[in-house]
């Protein structure tokens, strides 16, 4: 049970911050914040993430091009061009490190107004950290295994632990346009994967985001529940943060 809770809050929690930070503020720009304010958020990133910590700079240009390019040969991730979820997951990764190392041929706009912490980010996407985070996930399970008496199987976890922020971009990036419902009309194959989304914070309305990309608030019907806007509005009114009137559609 110990491992369980532990699993369930490290998948809200590093959702949380790849769907508010990472997606809604680093490559949409749904709202503003200061300078230092995304230091903070990008430590709270490199924090909750962990082994899968993701470049809020790096993601923001991926998440960018799939909007731009959905269901093209340049979509960094899309299941049209992949043959399977993993083929998908290990092309996002290979585009991913060249964003990193600044070897991936970009135009001006995808690199706009990114948050970017050169120095720290380096560090928190490097082997070290990766490292140094999944051995502690490891030590964690094995103490609960051998010391509060936990069943074996767990450890089956363990990789999905490792790779919590991929898993995540992937169940959106591969089933998402592939099974669901699409209410609204769009020029690509994002489909709502979940009518109440209960597994990834609003973040299966995917086809309501596709159709309206600088809605911060990605449920629109009445009974679609988006779980992080609540707090989009607590930062907003707590000024951490400020929500634009329209947002800039990129």
């Amino acid at each position: 049970m110990v491992i369980l809770i532990f699993f369930i809050a490290h998948w809200y929690i590093s959702l949380f911050f790849q769907t508010f930070f990472h997606h809604r503020y680093a490559a949409h720009q749904m709202f503003t914040m200061s300078k230092p304010m995304e230091k903070v958020f990008i430590f709270l990133s490199w924090l909750t993430q962990g082994s899968s910590y993701l470049s809020p700079y790096a993601y923001g240009i991926l998440h960018r091009l799939h909007h731009a390019y959905a269901d093209t040969e340049k979509d960094p991730h899309s299941p049209k061009y992949d043959k399977s979820i993993w083929a998908m997951m290990w092309r996002t990764k290979i585009i991913y490190v060249d964003i990193c190392n600044e070897r991936y041929p970009l135009e001006d706009k995808f690199k706009a107004n990114l948050p970017h912490w050169p120095a720290f980010e380096k560090f928190a996407d490097g082997w070290f950290s990766r490292i140094a985070w999944g051995t502690l996930y490891t030590l964690f399970y094995l103490f609960c295994v051998f010391y509060l008496g936990e069943s074996g199987w767990l450890f089956l976890l363990l990789p999905i632990q490792y790779l919590m922020g991929p898993f995540h971009g992937a169940i959106i990036n591969w089933f998402a346009h592939l099974w669901g419902t699409a209410p609204n009309k769009v020029d690509d194959t994002s489909k709502n994967l979940l009518p109440i989304d209960f597994l990834m914070l609003g973040e299966s309305y995917h086809n309501n985001h596709h159709a309206h990309p600088a809605r911060a608030n990605f449920g629109v019907k009445w009974y679609q529940f988006d779980p992080v806007y609540p707090f989009i509005k607590l930062f907003h009114w707590m000024r951490i943060i400020k929500l634009k009137p329209v947002a800039v559609r990129i």
